[in-house]
């Protein structure tokens, strides 16, 4: 989907057509900007763009608050419209997917036909448009659809991958950010048309398996199925203080309300997670990752313990911008064993069961622990 969170404000409010508009944190607060409109975009606006720089470049902008709810209202309508055409439909976000149309041609044509409905509809359904990137595997694909956006459709004939990614930069491939681009242009390779001149014995003895599967990037090979019921990677929360914290209180109770609503996230889609890390963002701009991993748990509690060791374990001696917690190496819920070690696991795991069926009748904050309550001021 092109620009989704700022197209879908365009579309609900008419009179920001047109204008650049940017939804984010508060331009006078301390977060980063989600999505910005292409008229925002000619400012140098960008997503996880750091919200007072964009204000500073654009500052006509209509600025936004995420609406995340109605954001992914409308990704249900477009998965919807996607699995009408493919029963393999990957989503990759809220607002993109892969779509296998192997043997749909006697239903929709040609696959040009179909990518070209598939866009058609999403236009007249959604009032919003779509770009696609059209190729025999999913990297090809995924470089196609960010060639021409907006509402672009870029075709790569099978047999035509290498040609096709040759002129493009090294970044376009997967794997290839800021600190590996600096390393291929210090070897003499930025362009993905010089790394597939280059020996495959040379990446593979500079970088190991990431050259090797650099190697075979290049030349657009990639032999991953559409998997449409994937498992999340990871499940996350984060908050960006208005003003630097320097309360360890603050931090831990930030901490706790992260992990309950991690929770709550990990049961509603019936996964645990065996793994917990923790973000810290240190000001003015230094972000830090924490780990640890252990039994499964979907138990907002133990969450926050785990992360509260990661926290507790190296002392923070410099203001917080950010934290964020969150869990991975999910699978299903009830595969761990921490009930036999925690008695009282199991009972919160089922007041937490209880706390979920009141928050979906009478909304988010109906329950909440003891130690997220705000402090009482004295009279």
């Amino acid at each position: 989907m092109d620009a989704f969170y700022a197209a879908i404000e365009q579309r609900d409010r008419p009179e920001l057509r047109g204008r650049p508009v940017i939804v984010g944190a508060s331009p006078t607060g301390r977060g980063v900007v989600s999505a910005a409109s292409y008229e925002a975009r000619r400012f140098g606006v960008h997503s996880a763009m750091p919200i007072g720089r964009a204000a500073r470049l654009c500052p006509q902008g209509a600025f936004l608050p995420v609406d995340m709810r109605k954001y992914q209202r409308v990704s249900v309508e477009v998965m919807g419209i996607l699995a009408d055409f493919s029963p393999l439909v990957e989503p990759v976000s809220v607002d993109e997917a892969f779509v296998d149309l192997t043997g749909t041609e006697s239903l929709f044509g040609s696959p040009l036909d179909a990518v070209r409905l598939i866009k058609r509809r999403i236009l007249s359904e959604t009032g919003l448009t779509a770009s696609a990137g059209l190729a025999a595997n999913k990297f090809v694909a995924k470089v196609a659809s960010d060639l021409e956006k907006p509402d672009g459709l870029v075709v790569v004939p099978a047999g035509d991958e290498a040609r096709f990614l040759g002129a493009l930069p090294v970044e376009r491939l997967w794997g290839v950010g800021r600190v590996m681009a600096k390393a291929l242009r210090d070897l003499g390779f930025t362009t993905i048309g010089q790394l597939q001149r280059a020996p495959r014995t040379v990446l593979a003895e500079r970088f190991g398996k990431h050259g090797e599967a650099l190697a075979d990037l290049a030349f657009g090979r990639d032999d991953r199925p559409v998997e449409p019921f994937g498992v999340p990677k990871s499940i996350g929360a984060e908050e960006t203080f208005g003003v630097d914290c320097t309360n360890p209180d603050e931090l831990k109770t930030t901490l706790r309300a992260h992990a309950e609503r991690v929770a709550a996230e990990l049961r509603e889609a019936g996964f645990s997670a065996g793994r917990v890390t923790l973000k810290l963002r240190l000001a003015p701009f230094e972000t830090h990752t924490r780990s640890a991993t252990g039994e499964a748990t979907q138990d907002g509690l133990e969450l926050y313990r785990r992360a509260l060791a990661l926290l507790e374990r190296d002392r923070v001696t410099r203001p917080v911008r950010l934290i964020g917690l969150s869990a991975s190496r999910l699978g299903p819920a009830g595969s761990g064993q921490l009930d036999l070690l925690d008695p009282a696991a199991l009972r919160r795991e089922r007041l937490a069961r209880v706390v979920d069926r009141l928050t979906a009748r009478f909304g988010e904050g109906t329950v909440i622990p003891a130690a997220l309550l705000p402090e009482r001021g004295s009279d």
